[in-house]
């Protein structure tokens, strides 16, 4: 699709000398740069939230192992 738009110079310039070290087209390091913009978040599997263990939270108790579905459930059913 064609179409006109008004960019700010300092992000044309920087573009367009990036087009230049990388021999692409202009038009492919736009479009890359709004595909990345327009990309829905992703939320990383590797990284995992400890919860402290505190008696400081309300309905944390000590020694319990947030990690393990089953050590919960069997912590629910005593």
């Amino acid at each position: 699709m064609r179409t006109t738009i008004d960019i700010n110079d300092e992000l044309y310039r920087r573009a367009k000398e990036m087009s230049m070290r990388s021999g692409r087209p202009l038009k492919e390091i736009i479009e890359d740069a709004l595909r990345l913009a327009l990309r829905e978040p992703e939320f990383p599997q590797s990284k995992r939230l400890k919860l402290p263990e505190s008696n400081a939270f309300p309905g944390v108790r000590h020694g319990v192992n947030l990690d393990s579905s089953a050590a919960l459930l069997e912590e629910m059913e005593s």
